[in-house]
């Protein structure tokens, strides 16, 4: 699991008619230079069969690490395969050797000897940590059995709602709306008059037809005209935003609930963000934290700040979908 900051514009630099990010370059210099401190020559895989791609300098490039680049600029998922011989993997691997050339020159002119420089490895390194200790914690709490059971529970609280098929004739004017109301009383189809007549272009040439939807999801003039009427009423002329709408329910029909599949983004993002919440809520309560924001803190008068808390996720509610 990667966290990451809204994504914003930066100055982009060109090589070999590829674009490569400075941005992402500065971070993945500084991720090489903790890589390669004591490191340079080991050709153990770091994960299993594992192949080595290129050398720069005598160090190794493995496909595992051309793939979390690629993960981390959001080309391809964790769970996608990045073949070794697609555009994709080269391009990529071109920007990979590049950010080795740029930390070995770096470290060539000592710029991770400074106080600066040392800082912000360890920031990368600590970000690098609490990474994998967020990837761990998610782990255990996201899995089949965990998304099944919250899946379930979901299931057996929701309240199934019922669906409408609606079809519609939209027209400019009451005038013309009453005139479409005497064409259909006379035995004409709704759905050629429909075509014939109707202004709204999403639904004229489809008879009308607005699909399956429960009424909270409709305009509310629709909504409230079509409340308690029966299957084959047609209803109008109701004044809507866009003009005068006559209606007819076409069908009925009970709700049908998401499947496992369908709701399983969902339910694997309230599991993460729960995860993580519960370890840090742990975390701080095992911790001694001081934070001080300005100089009177700082001489002895800060009142403890109340615990940060991560980005939190709702549980579906009950009987929306997922």
């Amino acid at each position: 699991m990667r966290l990451s900051c809204p994504a914003r514009s930066r100055p982009d630099t060109r090589k070999g008619g590829r674009v490569i990010s400075l941005t992402s370059l500065v971070l993945a210099a500084s991720l090489a230079l903790v890589a390669a401190c004591g490191q340079a020559g080991d050709e153990t895989p770091p994960q299993k069969d594992d192949l080595v791609v290129a050398r720069v300098m005598d160090q190794s490039v493995w496909a595992s690490d051309v793939k979390r680049e690629a993960v981390a600029q959001g080309l391809v998922t964790e769970t996608e395969p990045l073949d070794v011989r697609s555009e994709l993997f080269r391009r990529v691997l071109d920007e990979v050797i590049d950010q080795k050339l740029l930390a070995i020159e770096a470290q060539r002119r000592g710029l991770d000897k400074s106080e600066a420089a040392q800082r912000r490895l360890e920031a990368v390194r600590e970000r690098i940590l609490s990474d994998m200790l967020v990837e761990a914690v998610v782990a255990g709490a996201v899995s089949d059995q965990a998304i099944q059971r919250l899946y379930e529970e979901q299931q057996r609280r929701a309240q199934t709602s019922e669906e409408l098929r609606v079809r519609l004739i939209l027209s400019q004017t009451r005038e013309q709306a009453e005139a479409v109301l005497a064409i259909l009383a006379q035995g004409a189809a709704f759905e050629a008059v429909a075509a014939q007549r109707s202004m709204d272009p999403a639904t004229r040439y489809s008879g009308g037809d607005l699909g399956y939807s429960t009424l909270d999801v409709l305009p509310d003039d629709y909504a409230a005209a079509l409340r308690g009427q029966p299957s084959g009423k047609v209803i109008g002329p109701v004044e809507a935003a866009n003009g005068w709408a006559v209606l007819r329910i076409e069908d009925r029909r009970l709700e049908t609930p998401p499947t496992l599949e369908q709701a399983r983004p969902l339910i694997v993002r309230y599991l993460t963000y729960e995860g993580v919440r519960q370890l840090l809520e742990q975390l701080r309560g095992k911790a001694k934290v001081d934070v001080f924001l300005n100089p009177a803190q700082q001489s002895g008068d800060a009142v403890p700040p109340a615990p940060a808390t991560p980005p939190s996720v709702s549980a579906p509610a009950d009987g929306a979908k997922a």
